[in-house]
C-alpha cells in the first residue's frame, strides 16, 4: 500500500474573506489542496460557503464556513478571534471581499454619491487594513506568515466599473506596499494580485463588456477564478516575495 505524499502546508490555517464563491472559493481550494485548513468567510452566501468548505475538505485540507460582515471592524475582530479559537492559529490572510456598482460612464460624477464612496472604500480598502491589523499578532505568533490582497488591474489603468472602484483598488495596492514595509521585520509577507476581467457572477449578463475585454486580451480569453486562485496560492507560499503586485489578466493590461 502506497503512503500518500505529505502535503506541503499540512496543519496551517488560512482565513479568506468573501470566500464562498468566485476568486475566494478558488483560492480556498488551492490552499486546501496544499493541506491547509481554510476559514471560509461569507456575509450572505451561506450555502455557497458551506459547499466550498466541504470541497476544501475533499481537496485534502479542511474547510469551515463562518459568517461575518467584514465591512464592520468589530465583526472582523470576531472573525479572527473565532478562527483562532477554532484552529489555534492563522498563517495566511486573503483579503478578497469587495464590492462595486457599475457606472461605466466615467463622466457621470453625480452617480458616485457619498454612500457609494463610503461603501466601496469601506469594504475594498478599510476592511483589508482592519483584517491585517487583527491577524498580525497571530502571524507573528507562528513566526511570520502571508497576507494576500485581491486588487484589480483597475488599480493600474482606468478600466474598472467606476471611478470609486478604481481608486479603492489603487489604494489597496498602496496599502499592500505599506504593510509589506511595516510587517516585514516580523517575517510577514504582504502581496497583491491584480485580476483583469474574471468571469464570475459579478459580470453575469454583461456579455458585451465580456466580449470587448476578450477581444483586447492577447491570450484570447477572459480569466476564470482558478486563474487568480493559483496566483493567490503562489503569493501565500512564496518565501521571499513581499510588496509585489502580480497582474493576472492574460495580457489585457498591455493594451
Amino acid at each position: 500500500m502506497t503512503t500518500p505524499e505529505p502535503r506541503p502546508d499540512h496543519g496551517k490555517v488560512a482565513l479568506i474573506t468573501g470566500a464562498g464563491t468566485g476568486i475566494g472559493r478558488s483560492s480556498a481550494l488551492a490552499l486546501a489542496a496544499r493541506g491547509m485548513r481554510v476559514a471560509i468567510n461569507y456575509s450572505r452566501s451561506h450555502d455557497d460557503a458551506e459547499a466550498t468548505a466541504a470541497d476544501c475538505t475533499a481537496a485534502g485540507g479542511e474547510g469551515w464556513a463562518i459568517k461575518a460582515d467584514v465591512a464592520d471592524p468589530a465583526e472582523i475582530d470576531r472573525l479572527v478571534a473565532e478562527t483562532v479559537a477554532h484552529w489555534g492559529r492563522i498563517d495566511v490572510l486573503v483579503n478578497n471581499a469587495g464590492t462595486t456598482v457599475f457606472v461605466t460612464d466615467y463622466a457621470d460624477l453625480d452617480a458616485l454619491t457619498n454612500e457609494v464612496w463610503d461603501r466601496i472604500l469601506g469594504l475594498n480598502v478599510k476592511s483589508a487594513f482592519f483584517a491585517a491589523r487583527a491577524v498580525a499578532p497571530h502571524l507573528r505568533a507562528v513566526g511570520g506568515g502571508a497576507i494576500v490582497n485581491v486588487a484589480s488591474i483597475s488599480a493600474l489603468r482606468p478600466v474598472g466599473s467606476n471611478l470609486a472602484y478604481n481608486a479603492s483598488k489603487a489604494a489597496m495596492v498602496s496599502l499592500t506596499q505599506s504593510l509589506a514595509v511595516a510587517l516585514g521585520p516580523s517575517g510577514i509577507r504582504v502581496n497583491a494580485v491584480a485580476p483583469g476581467h474574471i468571469e464570475t457572477r459579478w459580470h453575469a449578463g454583461r456579455d458585451a463588456a465580456a466580449a470587448a475585454s476578450r477581444e483586447r486580451t492577447p491570450l484570447g480569453r477572459n480569466g476564470s477564478p482558478d486563474d487568480v486562485g493559483g496566483a493567490v496560492e503562489y503569493l501565500a507560499t512564496a518565501p521571499w516575495i513581499t510588496g509585489e503586485v502580480i497582474v493576472v489578466d492574460g495580457g489585457r493590461y498591455l493594451r
